[in-house]
């Protein structure tokens, strides 16, 4: 691919980004192509920096919309180091979370006014809109179980996870709402299936949204 493609994940806690791009990244290695796996907040470094004072909650007292410009900041720095010169390159990139879930965290749940955050994305995202989203979902109750789960012991909530189940109700709504307003981008996926059937959805809608079709034959090892 003279361009590659971007891929984003997005959803509530628990619904299982990390575990399906991690699956798909494998499944696209061995079909040859060359895949970058990246998060927000953070994937480089000037944004991996922030990641610590947004999920600690250690800005959640500056209010939301400076909570919100540090997630801008964040993201403007990681499109530029890391997502935009991988897709320029000819890579697939796979992000775990990006413009979708300030909308949603900031935007929605956060009261901030849909002209500043419409801004604020136009300027960090600067064009790089992922050419396909996965939207996972799932009951918030199940989620959140599912975060607790994942968290070591005497890990505490981050600074999301922790609050009340109707907000992250809401929230899944409007991630929903996102979808439905933009379906050429976004996929609703049932996050509560089995982890290989939603995987095995998520490959069949790559393999037919890659320009000119995805690479499906494995490398073949080198000789020995």
């Amino acid at each position: 691919m003279a361009r590659g493609f971007f891929i984003s994940f997005e959803g509530g806690e628990g619904v299982g980004k990390t575990t399906q791009i991690k699956r798909l990244a494998d499944f696209l290695r061995d079909a040859g192509h060359d895949v970058v796996e990246t998060r927000e907040p953070g994937g480089s470094p000037g944004a991996e920096a922030v990641r610590h004072v947004l999920l600690s909650g250690a800005a959640e007292a500056l209010g939301a919309k400076l909570e919100a410009i540090l997630f801008a900041a964040a993201r403007s720095d990681h499109v530029e180091t890391v997502i935009r010169p991988a897709v320029e390159a000819g890579k697939i990139v796979l992000t775990d979370r990006f413009m979708d879930s300030s909308r949603v965290y900031q935007g929605v749940t956060g009261g901030l006014a849909p002209d500043f955050m419409t801004a604020l994305e136009r300027t960090t995202v600067n064009g790089m809109v992922p050419d396909l989203t996965f939207m996972l979902d799932i009951e918030p109750e199940e989620g959140l179980r599912r975060a607790a789960a994942r968290r070591a012991e005497g890990e505490a909530a981050d600074r999301f996870e922790k609050e009340q189940v109707a907000i992250h109700r809401k929230r899944r709504e409007a991630f929903l709402e996102i979808a439905r307003n933009e379906p050429d981008r976004c996929i609703v996926v049932d996050a509560s299936a089995d982890a290989e059937a939603i995987a095995a959805e998520i490959r069949s809608r790559v393999m037919d949204a890659l320009p000119g079709g995805a690479k499906t034959t494995p490398r073949k090892a080198p000789a020995k």
